[in-house]
């Protein structure tokens, strides 16, 4: 069966972690019964079985054990506890509908949640550490070259030689030309044709291909040429040109494709985010379902009309939705100009700014979560007309909607929400939505909507 070209490397660590991820997991939940002092029963074996399934079932969807050379140990272990957190809000939801006495009491489930993730997480720190040092000693350690000594090459070369942790060690590049700087041109070390001769003596461990891209022909003979080397080959896409929305590699039926516009919430983030949406949602909803009544009484007798307000708005990937909200104006815009408020807007009801400057009027916005059309954190979706005319003004602009809108998000609990009265205005509040998707996790979900207590229900800008 043909497994495509771009393969994540399988090493003998990630095997090891495989293992020691089961054992921690079976292993935590052990000591959590030895502390309340209860026998281990079957419920306990058949919830240990089940957590590892959830784990590991969302870790390989998710690519969990790859070769993590040279890539960031917070993002691993934001993987982790992500997984981890869902594997248990799974269990943990089941067991209190299905069978509310099957796993408790409370302080059991909340010590082998605790001592899993601290688990999980040290020892994978510990075994960064442990490589950092066999590699500041010369073991595990690759020799790299780059051929290309433009702005490409420089580039991975001073990622390179600044996270020495990685094991790589720079030797220095290859390049025809000779570079006008001085440290990088006393940096190369001959041109291609020397490379190919050093690297079929053995000399060489890896070769970082960063031509530009109109030397494909150069490039195509100098993969070619390798190939009759020991040397592991890569090639470098020049892919920084581009504005980058969660950038990653795939490949279709062995034909190998690199994304430079796409979405982190799919696979098992996307199960992740669901789960974390319906979850906070619901408890919310039972929270504040005395102020959505008393809400929606003051609306109907300070003003005539319906009591919520729902405005057509692009959804996940561009599609319309209907948003709820309650109404704070005398007006319903809902057309092809649609004017934003301002302050002391005449289109207000009585009560209109007070909820809207708190934020109140958008909390029935959380029916729209559990009806899946948006999530609790997200770019704050705009009306349809507002995004035609931007679309055409930011750079990027729709890229926002590559995932779902939310209630609150990045760009709000910054400072940039209300009336976008400036084109400056706008750009900023989507470069803060482009860089939440960038960089979306579960724990910058929940730091989002820590934040939103404090800092996204009243603003000066909201009216």
């Amino acid at each position: 069966m043909n497994k495509g070209i771009l393969q994540n490397n399988s090493t003998v660590i990630a095997f090891v972690q495989r293992v020691l991820d089961i054992v921690i997991i079976v292993s935590c939940l052990w000591v959590a019964v030895t502390l309340e002092g209860l026998p281990w029963l079957i419920q306990h074996t058949t919830a240990a079985l089940l957590a590892v399934f959830l784990f590991h079932f969302t870790s390989e969807l998710d690519e969990l054990y790859i070769s993590w050379r040279g890539l960031s140990i917070i993002k691993e272990l934001k993987k982790v506890v992500s997984h981890w957190c869902v594997c248990v809000a799974t269990l943990f939801l089941s067991v209190y509908f299905l069978a509310p006495q099957y796993l408790e009491p409370a302080g059991l489930q909340l010590s082998w949640f605790v001592l899993v993730i601290l688990s999980l997480s040290t020892y994978r720190v510990i075994l960064r550490l442990l490589l950092r040092l066999l590699r500041a000693q010369g073991i595990n350690t690759r020799t790299v070259v780059i051929a290309g000594a433009g702005h490409l090459g420089q580039k991975l070369a001073n990622t390179i030689v600044t996270h020495s942790s990685f094991g790589l060690v720079f030797s220095g590049y290859y390049d025809d030309n000779r570079s006008e700087d001085n440290v990088v041109a006393a940096q190369t070390l001959g041109n291609l044709e020397l490379l190919i001769k050093e690297c079929k003596e053995g000399g060489i461990d890896r070769v970082y291909i960063a031509l530009p891209p109109h030397a494909y022909e150069r490039r195509n003979w100098l993969v070619k040429e390798l190939s009759d080397s020991t040397a592991s080959v890569y090639i470098v896409p020049d892919i920084y040109t581009y504005q980058l929305l969660h950038a990653r590699s795939d490949s279709i039926v062995g034909i190998p494709t690199i994304s430079i516009y796409d979405s982190p919430i799919d696979g098992s983030n996307a199960i992740i985010k669901r789960v974390e949406d319906i979850v906070l949602s619901m408890l919310i909803l039972i929270l504040i379902s005395p102020v959505l009544f008393g809400l929606a009484l003051a609306v109907k007798f300070t003003s005539k009309g319906p009591i919520f307000f729902k405005q057509n708005r692009y959804g996940v990937d561009g599609k319309p939705i209907k948003v709820w909200k309650f109404r704070s104006m005398n007006v319903m815009e809902d057309g092809a100009k649609v004017t934003q408020a301002t302050k002391n807007d005449r289109r207000f009801t009585p009560i209109g700014q007070f909820i809207r400057k708190t934020s109140l009027d958008e909390l029935p916005q959380f029916i729209n979560v559990l009806q899946g059309s948006m999530s609790i954190v997200g770019p704050r979706p705009h009306a349809v007309a507002h995004n035609e005319e931007y679309r055409k003004l930011v750079d990027g602009y729709m890229l926002r909607h590559k995932v779902k809108p939310g209630i609150t998000g990045w760009a709000q609990i910054n400072g940039w929400r209300g009336e976008t009265d400036t084109l400056d205005k706008m750009e900023k509040r989507i470069e803060f939505d482009l860089d939440y998707i960038r960089n979306w996790s579960l724990l910058l979900d929940l730091k989002i909507v820590f934040l939103t207590i404090f800092k996204g229900f009243v603003n000066k800008n909201a009216y």
